[in-house]
């Protein structure tokens, strides 16, 4: 790994799990697509390998996205946010990005929050 990425990592704050939250976003349309989490490797196989890798709290295990369902995420660009604990990663997602088979987690699942519109001056 060079300094530069080592460097970078070594930026990212996580949790007392040792994991980072990771926002997945299509890159062109901005639909946020999933939040998954990483550790420490699963953000760097992210950074190097061009597919998005993430740690299973439930399985305690790699899994990347993917590999079993053919639903890749491909890496277009990633960012930390202002206190480099959270992650965001935009990609190019090939089918459903959740695992009921939606196109992502957060379809069919509003809440029906109180709206408003910003005041004008």
């Amino acid at each position: 790994m060079s300094t530069d990425r080592t460097e970078q990592i070594d930026a990212a704050v996580f949790n007392d799990a040792g994991l980072l939250p990771a926002v997945i976003q299509q890159w062109d349309t901005h639909e946020v697509l999933m939040l998954g989490w990483m550790n420490r490797e699963a953000l760097r196989r992210t950074l190097t390998e061009g597919r998005v890798t993430f740690w299973s709290r439930s399985r305690q295990e790699y899994w990347r996205k993917g590999d079993t369902s053919g639903h890749a995420q491909y890496v277009h660009s990633a960012a930390f946010d202002c206190d480099d604990d959270t992650l965001l990663v935009q990609v190019d997602q090939v089918g459903a990005a959740c695992h009921t088979g939606t196109r992502t987690c957060f379809d069919g699942r509003d809440l029906g929050a109180i709206t408003m519109e910003r005041p004008t001056e």
